[in-house]
């Protein structure tokens, strides 16, 4: 366990270090016509609203690669484009330097079947429900981006199968002229036969059965603001419900305390965002941070008061050459110590895990995590398929990475004997290596060897889609 604490030192003291590249004398580039290129549905003033390069700015020759590079970043970060170039060329009237801004379009129209499983990810399928294919949902994913040309979207998503649920959204990222707020609107209905009812020894345990044992019903409006190109301000306000069987109830008194059968409530969210990586798909340079407060039961008649902060930080860092390195701290605090089941967030959800744990789930009210990573670019490079009539999909990139990983984490439990944790209370360390390969459309795959503070080691493999 000590070489993991050692890595993460190392890990750490490496993200405080800088380096300052001189910049010698250069010559002075006044800007002349930006122009947008290939934005056959997406307006122009959305491209140019990601640009910090305006008509009229100076800027050194020196300086002006870096910063088209930037507003590159920027504008593919924007997921409305395959490939972006920002190209210079002489104006043909004056001694200024044109922008020309080259984008190819996705395919905003995604029609996709949905098969997936109802576990809390690969792993735990196939290492403890023993590779059940009864644990399965289908149906249909649907998405009209970029409808208006404003980069706005419409989802809809039917499934069936483990857990039927119904899902419905639409954004719209610019509502004013000067396009800083946007709103989300959306709703959702899910339920379930088998279900979770509680975690016991850091696993879940299901009731098996053929009748309906939860369901669940939310709907939801946000309000965005985003005043600079990194900085995002939301307001969500949604309201829940969740009903469960009198045999939930009577097996998990505390899943809704007090032996609900019910629950209803309203809830106000906060959330502050900076994100300035270079690539929002696979990030391998800059920095995010994250805040967020949330009240639930605002009314007196809602059936849940609690409140809970949350933080997180991770910075990327080019080391030199191909190596690159990323270091986060998140964490979790919420009030008051004795939640219901359904509300107690702890380790084992998404990505909030330390790697080498993802077959447990840790209950608790209080968690921080540390996520450290190493990697090695083994190659990236984009392919031209001709062969492909079209455009939006006769680009393919494809880039790998060699990935060395250490995490640790610490779950605080005020209640341990409701679940018969043996993790909450204690440290948890994981490390190893894997292998990251990233393609078409926001299409990440991870392939890891890990060894966790219990000396279990095992393969895990995860695949996450951005869309």
């Amino acid at each position: 366990m000590k070489k993991y604490l050692l890595l993460t030192l190392l890990l750490y003291l490496a993200c405080r270090a800088s380096a300052q590249v001189p910049v010698g004398d250069s010559t002075t580039i006044l800007i002349g016509n930006v122009t947008v290129e290939g934005n056959h549905r997406t307006r122009t003033s959305i491209i140019l609203r990601e640009m910090a390069i305006k008509a009229g700015d100076t800027l050194t020759s020196a300086a002006l690669p870096e910063n088209l590079e930037v507003d590159r970043r920027k504008i593919i970060n924007t997921n409305l484009f395959v490939t972006v170039d920002l190209l210079t060329q002489p104006n043909a009237d004056s001694s200024r330097t044109d922008i020309r801004v080259v984008v190819k379009e996705r395919w905003y129209f995604i029609m996709l079947p949905v098969f997936q499983l109802a576990d809390r990810n690969f792993n735990e399928w196939w290492y403890d429900r023993k590779r059940d294919l009864s644990r399965t949902i289908y149906g249909v994913y649907l998405s009209y981006g970029n409808v208006s040309g404003r980069a706005d979207k419409l989802r809809f998503i039917a499934e069936f199968g483990f857990i039927p649920k119904f899902e419905v959204a639409y954004t719209l990222p610019y509502l004013d002229k000067a396009q800083k707020t946007g709103i989300t609107i959306g709703t959702s209905y899910s339920v379930n036969k088998t279900t979770a009812f509680r975690t016991w020894n850091d696993k879940l345990d299901y009731l098996s059965s053929e009748a309906i044992n939860r369901n669940r019903f939310y709907t939801y409006v946000s309000i965005t603001r985003r005043n600079k190109y990194y900085t995002f301000h939301t307001a969500d306000l949604r309201w829940s419900y969740t009903g469960i069987s009198d045999t939930i109830a009577t097996l998990n008194p505390n899943y809704l305390r007090d032996s609900r059968r019910s629950q209803r409530y309203f809830q106000l969210t906060y959330s502050f965002s900076y994100d300035k990586r270079d690539n929002f798909q696979y990030a391998l340079q800059g920095q995010s941070l994250g805040l967020q407060v949330s009240k639930m039961g605002l009314l007196p008649t809602d059936d849940v008061d609690m409140l809970y902060f949350y933080g997180s930080y991770r910075k990327y860092l080019k080391l030199s050459g191909r190596w690159y390195m990323n270091t986060g701290l998140r964490g979790r605090i919420s009030f008051p110590a004795r939640q219901p089941y359904l509300q107690t967030v702890g380790l084992g959800y998404r990505n909030d895990l330390v790697r080498g744990y993802e077959l447990y789930v840790v209950d608790g009210q209080r968690y921080v995590l540390t996520k450290n990573e190493i990697k090695y670019k083994l190659f990236s490079f984009q392919k031209q398929l001709s062969f492909i009539p079209v455009k939006q999909f006769n680009t393919i990139p494809l880039a790998a990475y060699l990935n060395f990983f250490a995490d640790a984490g610490y779950v605080k439990n005020h209640y341990p004997e409701l679940s018969n944790t043996k993790l909450g209370n204690s440290m948890l360390y994981g490390g190893g290596t894997g292998l990251d390969v990233v393609t078409f459309y926001n299409i990440l795959a991870r392939f890891n060897l890990s060894l966790n503070g219990k000396g279990e080691r095992r393969f895990f493999f995860n695949i996450v889609r951005e869309f």
